[in-house]
């Protein structure tokens, strides 16, 4: 269906952009490997060369081009270029995409500009570069690599400047759809599950990849998508979504590990149990209140207070940390190399920690004996829930139940541990 076809595909050295032109490769398409990575990055793998001798044996013909698409100039070269060697440009695929999952605060300015200019600058710029020459084609698409646009504040609150970004895409997608209605088919796809890609590789550390699906999931979404006719438009697909519509019943060929728990993506509600939501803001609300109730006593109360659940913690959350102290490796300290500081609201709370940096590691109440690396904040009862498996610390992140300021890989990684420890509680 795409013979002959000519795709413009921003970061397709690597990843979901490189599965994407593989799969159009088969068809005997032409590819525009618009992607920065020249020479070979220390830890990343694929260059836009290798990229193109995989693309020629699937079956396609690839045109190289070094695009960083912060700078407009070098869009506009490889959108020349590519018009001059293939003819002209059909499908225009936005995958360039940066991430930093951050809070406003621990988020740097460098940061910051790397994700406007990457995720929203550079999706509308390679538009509009392309677009004269997609109006030209008999059946033009844009795709975007970027979530429907959930106003939840969940979605906000942990990593707001991320998903500024990922949501200016988005609104790229509203805009142009509406702009060239009847020229040009613009589109959005988001996946349902956590797909494993190199950056998921770097924020989630050894074993996150079992969590995950494989890029052909999106890859084959896109395929679906780019041979529509042109008025498939404004439309903000999930690939499970499209896929079951299609025809598509067994999942497990794009699973890593089929059977296998999935971490569900950001930007999406459906798995988050809203009520609970409602019931925990409302239980931490009171427990703010008497908090504050307790305070009005004094200092020397609250000192007490300290002290006396220093010196006996007892329940549930002690209980926890009592068997985590037991299951600390010097390999888990090995393979971390993290200390993690939790500040607990309810029952059993406090501050706790697990130290999996110092040699030994360690665990229990009170702050660790070395500064954290990462702090975690959430409900004792919903710790309790997290650390023997009946609450996954991905959707508790995403709900809202689990706040994380620091270190976000290490944060992930911890998850690692958790799943190998949790029989045990």
């Amino acid at each position: 269906k795409l013979a002959g076809c000519t795709l413009f595909i921003t970061g397709a050295s690597r990843g979901i952009g490189k599965a994407i032109a593989l799969k159009a490769a088969k068809d005997g398409a032409n590819i525009v490997i618009a992607a920065k990575t020249a020479e070979p990055h220390p830890t990343l793998p694929g260059t836009i060369y290798t990229a193109a001798e995989e693309i020629e044996a699937a079956g396609g013909k690839a045109l190289p081009c070094i695009v960083n698409v912060r700078e407009e100039q070098q869009i506009i070269n490889a959108v020349e270029k590519a018009v001059k060697t293939f003819g002209g440009i059909d499908i225009l695929v936005n995958n360039a995409s940066a991430i930093s999952l951050t809070g406003t605060l621990e988020t740097t300015t460098k940061k910051v500009n790397v994700m406007m200019d990457v995720n929203i600058r550079g999706t509308y710029l390679t538009s509009k570069a392309c677009l004269p020459h997609l109006r030209k084609s008999k059946n033009p698409h844009i795709l975007n690599l970027s979530p429907p646009m959930n106003l939840n504040p969940m979605w906000f609150k942990n990593h707001c400047a991320y998903t500024i970004s990922k949501y200016g895409m988005s609104m790229c997608v509203l805009g142009m759809a509406e702009e060239f209605r009847g020229e040009v088919a613009v589109n959005a796809l988001w996946p349902k599950t956590a797909v494993y890609t190199a950056a998921m590789d770097m924020l989630g550390g050894a074993g996150i990849e079992k969590q995950c699906r494989k890029t052909d999931i999106l890859a084959d979404a896109a395929y679906c998508i780019l041979t529509k006719p042109k008025t498939f438009t404004g439309n903000f697909i999930i690939d499970e979504v499209l896929l079951r519509e299609e025809g598509v019943k067994d999942f497990d060929v794009y699973a890593i590990a089929p059977g296998h728990p999935l971490i569900p993506d950001f930007f999406l509600d459906v798995e988050i149990d809203t009520t609970a939501m409602k019931q925990e803001r409302y239980g931490a609300a009171q427990e703010k209140k008497k908090l504050s109730g307790s305070q009005q006593e004094g200092a020397d109360g609250a000192k007490v207070k300290t002290e006396s659940a220093a010196a006996k913690p007892s329940g549930p959350v002690a209980e926890t940390f009592r068997v985590l102290q037991g299951a600390v490796t010097e390999e888990y300290v090995r393979s971390t190399q993290g200390v993690f500081q939790f500040e607990l609201s309810g029952d059993g709370g406090g501050t706790w920690y697990i130290d999996l940096k110092t040699k030994g590691g360690s665990a229990g109440f009170g702050k660790p004996p070395v500064a954290a690396d990462v702090v975690m904040s959430m409900s004792s009862a919903d710790f309790v829930k997290m650390f023997t498996g009946k609450l996954k610390p991905t959707l508790a992140f995403m709900s809202g139940k689990l706040r994380i300021n620091g270190n976000m890989a290490l944060a992930i990684r911890l998850e690692k541990m958790l799943s190998q420890v949790n029989s045990k509680l």
